[in-house]
């Protein structure tokens, strides 16, 4: 293994924490970050967005300590926001730059002084820390509720910047961000002053990392490179491991064997001393010294052939241990019967829309605020034949906002990008694109936007699976959407899933985000009948690397319909895409080819 940045910044001395029901998050786990870029990866629910939180102190350790060299900002996974407050507070900035501008005004209030200190050029440091972000500086003077989740990110990641705390944590930060932001965000990253610990699932992310640190099996090591890097040198070690307990196997087998043949061996010496000496064909004398001699060798060699039968054995553990547990979410999504020629649903804009029919893969894309989330919820709460489709994990879609085709469905004819005139709509606003707030964000260029599901049989599950009961159990949640199931069935499904044993019965509140999606994902496949069409905003949010993995393997196989918003374009070229719209700000569709 590479070696990790030798400066440690911060130093973890058996750290032990567990929930309030018992359960263990990390058990004994030490270790130490560098002082230059870190990229912390694990698979769901290992610990790592504890660990970010007991350095940052947002919890405290069972037992252990922690010891680091400075001031921790930190940026958490799931970021919630006063949406009424302005983004110069965000900034940590606000006082100063109101007393700044107080001052400029006339005032000369001591107090106004005091508040600025040597703080003269804020308003400049803020836009530029703004600019860098590739926010406008105009942006200070805006509420946190204006923005969208992405900008509300890039907002706060700016202001940690601009306190320069000597260790910053980021966790998943790439969530909700569109593909420009993403590229902002790796130029600040390349760039970033002192020690930066970031846990993501983003790989473009890690490979601009220092070093790579894993948390697995509650231990903690630390790589001296980027991700590709690691991962290339664990896949190495892997194969060694399994070549190493392939070759301890035959090892074992071979001392096995021997042992039973000298054990046969020992016995037929016996037996032929015994006949010997019940036929008195030597004299007894000189029999009973063969016999003690050849007790005395044959204890020889059963100690010997135990003795290398055992290390054969303790190799063959050693060699199981390095090889890791390759257990995966196992995600089998039903058949829901649909046909190719079924139409699933219609979308379009002021000029063109586009028909969703039978078994097909549909991407929807744009940069954060443009109203892919929005489009969403238009098809999923919009008019249908049938009642309303199932939302996983009960999470709310919103208002049934009006658009066109509420009152009398256009009948739009099946096909690719067929001429439609705009239909006019009502006033409605941008949910937020997982913004911390649902209220005040842009509205709808035109508001031109138009969709019409052909069937009432939709699974969706938002990008904020915030609709879970923080205080109920993993399976009470579940057994709430199905309790039809008996509850050993239930447990026995939460299992394809990851989710057995002790984790059942934790409560929701303390899962990861992987977590919590895996539990939502498997309330909306418990659906009966199953969904023609399923919607998923964002899906590889908080998602380890494997399981993502799974996602795609399990959308690829489906038989039903798929319309998916994602920035991650890596995992949308893995879907096999049909059809990919791009939403502009002017709200407008386009089909686009996102290319190999």
């Amino acid at each position: 293994m590479s070696s990790p940045t030798l400066s440690s910044a911060v130093v973890l001395d058996r750290l032990t924490f567990r929930w309030s029901d018992g359960s263990t998050a990390l058990d004994a786990v030490s270790g130490a970050f560098g002082t230059g870029r870190t990229g912390l990866v694990g698979r769901n629910g290992s610990g790592k967005s504890t660990l970010l939180r007991l350095i940052a102190g947002d919890l405290a350790p069972t037992s252990g300590r922690i010891t680091a060299t400075g001031d921790v900002a930190y940026l958490p996974q799931r970021l919630t926001l006063d949406t009424h407050a302005r983004v110069a507070e965000l900034l940590g900035v606000a006082r100063a730059l109101d007393a700044v501008r107080a001052i400029a005004a006339g005032d000369v209030d001591p107090d106004r002084f005091d508040e600025v200190g040597d703080d003269w050029d804020v308003e400049a440091r803020a836009a530029a820390a703004l600019a860098e972000a590739g926010l406008d500086p105009s942006f200070l003077d805006r509420t946190v509720g204006e923005l969208s989740g992405g900008e509300a990110v890039l907002v706060a990641i700016a202001g940690i910047r601009a306190r320069r705390a000597p260790i910053t944590l980021l966790d998943e930060p790439t969530n909700n961000l569109d593909r420009e932001a993403r590229a902002r965000l790796g130029e600040m990253v390349q760039s970033w002053r002192g020690t930066l610990v970031v846990v993501s699932h983003d790989v473009a992310l890690l490979e601009l990392m220092d070093d790579t640190a894993e948390l697995y099996g509650h231990e903690l090591s630390v790589f001296g490179g980027p991700y590709s890097a690691w991962r290339a040198w664990l896949d190495a070690e892997q194969d060694a491991a399994r070549q190493a307990e392939k070759d301890a196997k035959q090892a074992f087998k071979k001392e096995k064997r021997q042992r039973i043949e000298a054990e046969l061996k020992l016995a037929t010496r016996s037996q032929m001393a015994k006949k010997a000496a019940e036929e008195k064909r030597v004299p007894k004398i000189i029999a009973n010294g063969r016999k003690m001699a050849a007790q005395v060798s044959a204890g020889r060699l059963r100690t010997e052939v135990a003795e290398k039968e055992g290390a054969a054995r303790s190799a063959l553990d050693e060699a199981g241990r390095r090889i890791r547990d390759e257990a995966t979410m196992k995600i089998e999504l039903p058949d829901p019967g649909v046909s190719r020629a079924r139409r699933i649903a219609t979308i379009g804009d002021a000029e063109r829309s586009w028909t969703i029919q039978g078994p097909e893969r549909v991407a929807l894309i744009g940069r954060n605020g443009v109203g892919k989330t929005t489009l969403l919820r238009r098809l999923v709460t919009g008019p249908h034949d049938g009642p309303a489709p199932d939302h996983a994990a009960g999470a709310d879609a919103g208002p049934e906002y009006p658009f066109a085709g509420a009152d009398a469905e256009p009948g739009y004819p099946a096909g690719r990008a067929d001429a439609g005139p705009g239909y006019p709509t009502g006033a409605e606003h941008n949910a937020g694109e997982s913004a911390p707030a649902e209220a005040g964000s842009p509205v709808i260029a035109q508001d031109l936007l138009r969709c019409v599901a052909h069937t009432d049989r939709i699974g969706y599950l938002p990008q904020r699976i915030d609709g879970l009961d923080e205080h109920a159990t993993v399976v009470q949640n579940v057994a709430a959407r199905a309790p039809e199931i008996p509850d050993k069935e239930l447990r026995n499904r939460l299992a394809r899933f990851l989710i057995r044993g002790a984790a059942v019965d934790r409560e929701v509140g303390s899962l990861s985000g992987g977590e919590r999606f895996r539990v939502a994902l498997a309330t909306l496949l418990l659906a009966d009948p199953a969904p023609h069409l399923v919607v998923l905003d964002e899906p590889t949010n908080n998602l380890d690397l494997d399981t993502v993995d799974q996602v795609v393997q399990a959308l690829r196989a489906y038989r039903g319909a798929v319309l998916i918003v994602s920035h991650d374009d890596a995992f949308l070229r893995r879907l096999d895409l049909d059809l990919t719209l791009e939403l502009d700000a002017d709200g407008m569709l386009t089909e686009i080819d996102l290319g190999a």
